[in-house]
């Protein structure tokens, strides 16, 4: 389980490395093989152990192309995904393509979110922190939540 926010700096060749716990916890779970996509509703990035994301893949593959929203989802996940393995320093070298969709420059967040997790720009992160909600409704999931 991926869980806490660090935050972490990018060089000027857009490379990140990654803390040394989630180093720990992605070399255990995918022998530090991740893939890096774009998110679908924030501005950021998704990273997923890669034997998760080729569990996703066919999902994702299956949608629909004839619905807008669908064809979205495949557009940005499947269009902006890559592959990356954490070199020795435990960094991996994000693209620009990637980076100017998330926004990302030096300050940035790595989110854990359970079985993966989110790279955003700390400027970005901070804002959505900071966004009402109040035009959303809760999800009926969430009404029977205890925490």
């Amino acid at each position: 389980m991926f869980l806490g926010n660090q935050s972490i700096n990018m060089d000027a060749k857009g490379r990140v490395a990654i803390p040394t716990r989630t180093r720990e916890q992605l070399s255990q779970v995918c022998q530090g093989q991740i893939v890096v996509t774009a998110h679908t509703e924030d501005r950021c990035l998704l990273m997923y152990p890669k034997p998760q994301w080729e569990e996703i893949l066919p999902k994702l593959e299956a949608l629909p192309t004839f619905n807008k929203i669908a064809r979205k989802t495949k557009l940005l996940m499947i269009g902006y995904a890559n592959e990356f393995e954490l070199d020795d320093s435990g960094r991996i070298l994000i693209p620009p393509t990637l980076r100017e969709y998330a926004g990302l420059e030096k300050k940035v967040m790595l989110i854990g979110q359970g079985t993966r997790l989110e790279l955003w720009s700390e400027e970005h992160f901070i804002a959505r922190l900071d966004e009402s909600d109040d035009d959303e409704t809760m999800p009926e999931e969430m009404m029977s939540l205890s925490l």
